[in-house]
């Protein structure tokens, strides 16, 4: 068998682990399921059998760590969330744990805003900018999202913006479940810690992680949903705006719903352009 590249062995190596989070510990050659033919970790090279050993290895007993107690639903202190947010930041590390850290990324967007935001927007994933500049909504469709919340009578630096995923899909495709799966953990301890009152799915896909369900956008647009603890609404993503003005009316309707929500009275001049 060929020695496998460093690259090799760090992409199988974040394969098994992805499938170990799902509860798979055994792998087979296709076609054949008997006990010779089982492939275990150590059959692959030495860094990747330590690496998946590691992982199943049992925990000595601790005190809980922080994502734990986030993941748990216990409530941060407000003059905590900022240093519980970084711990997160850091727990992600140079993250190898899904497909996208091998497919071209340059930046993890981990995401920004006020840690004690009442409003928070979260959209599918980073763009060519947000990956060379490592902040979210930075680009165009971030231009008009920065608009759309003028228009509400707030500053992008009151609310707080994320992804779904926080490494650019090529090609800005859409994540595949994989990826998205792996990284909404990270997703769902920022909400944890942030505790808004109203979320902002920005397109389907954050829909429909965020809801934990596939639906079209028009079945799920014009009424609030709950999410993570939190009120949800949603609405078009800023790109597909920028693709389809004719829309804006719409996502303004959306946003004045969230609003409401919150006690907010817009600007006299009030426009999502």
């Amino acid at each position: 068998m060929p020695r496998l590249t460093s690259e090799q062995q760090q992409a199988i190596a974040a394969r098994v682990r992805y499938y170990r989070d799902l509860g798979v510990y055994d792998f087979y050659r296709r076609g054949e399921a008997s006990a010779e033919s089982q492939i275990t970790l150590e059959s692959a090279s030495e860094p990747i059998a330590a690496a998946a050993a590691e992982e199943t290895m049992p925990k000595k007993q601790s005190p809980a760590p922080q994502k734990d107690l986030i993941a748990a639903g216990s409530l941060i202190a407000p003059e905590k969330r900022e240093a519980a947010l970084r711990a997160i930041r850091e727990e992600i590390g140079d993250c190898k744990r899904c497909p996208l850290a091998f497919a071209g990324r340059h930046t993890i967007v981990f995401g920004e805003g006020d840690p004690n935001a009442r409003l928070m927007f979260v959209g599918e994933g980073p763009g060519a900018d947000e990956d060379m500049q490592g902040r979210p909504f930075v680009g165009r469709a971030g231009q008009l999202l920065n608009n759309m919340i003028t228009a509400m009578g707030l500053e992008r630096e009151q609310v707080y913006i994320a992804n779904i995923v926080k490494c650019r899909p090529p090609q800005n495709r859409t994540p595949e479940p994989e990826e998205a799966n792996t990284c909404t953990q990270f997703l769902f301890q920022q909400i944890g810690v942030i505790r808004p009152e109203i979320l902002v799915a920005l397109g389907a896909t954050a829909a429909t992680y965020l809801l934990g369900g596939k639906a079209s956008l028009s079945s799920l647009r014009g009424r609030i949903h709950q999410a993570r603890g939190s009120k949800l609404i949603v609405t078009y993503h800023p790109a597909y705006l920028l693709r389809d003005p004719r829309q804006k009316k719409e996502a303004w309707a959306d946003l004045q719903m969230a609003m409401a929500e919150l006690g907010l009275k817009a600007p006299k001049r009030s426009s999502a352009e």
